[in-house]
């Protein structure tokens, strides 16, 4: 199990390092406009604030490597991060979109019971 949590939360890592480079570096270009539906001019004026969001999701994703890089050891610090992606993207889906709950939360739940579990 602990293989197949690991597995998991090394996948969720990975979402939010493609979540930290599509809102640090790709805010206001096509493929950051497509994923957070916004327009143009919208990216342009909001785009500092889209790199803040941005890092803190690079800090999430660093939090699950630490953690998967400790093995079981590392258990409570994926669960922590686990948690707090949970919390956001449970936030994030009553206050911007419904979708953020279904990329977010709903694997960050997984992951967490796998974790639980190993």
């Amino acid at each position: 199990m602990l293989i197949a949590a690991s597995i998991v939360v090394g996948f969720i890592a990975l979402l939010h390092v493609y979540i930290m480079v599509l809102e640090m570096f790709l805010w206001d270009k096509p493929a950051g406009l497509r994923a957070f539906g916004l327009p143009q001019q919208l990216a342009t004026e909001t785009k500092v604030l889209g790199a803040n969001q941005g890092l803190y999701n690079g800090f999430l994703a660093a939090g699950l490597i630490w953690g998967i890089c400790l093995g079981a050891a590392g258990d409570h610090i994926k669960i922590f991060f686990l948690g707090c992606i949970i919390v956001a993207g449970i936030f994030g889906a009553l206050t911007a979109s419904k979708k953020i709950f279904f990329i977010q939360t709903v694997p960050a739940s997984i992951g967490l019971l796998l974790v639980l579990l190993s």
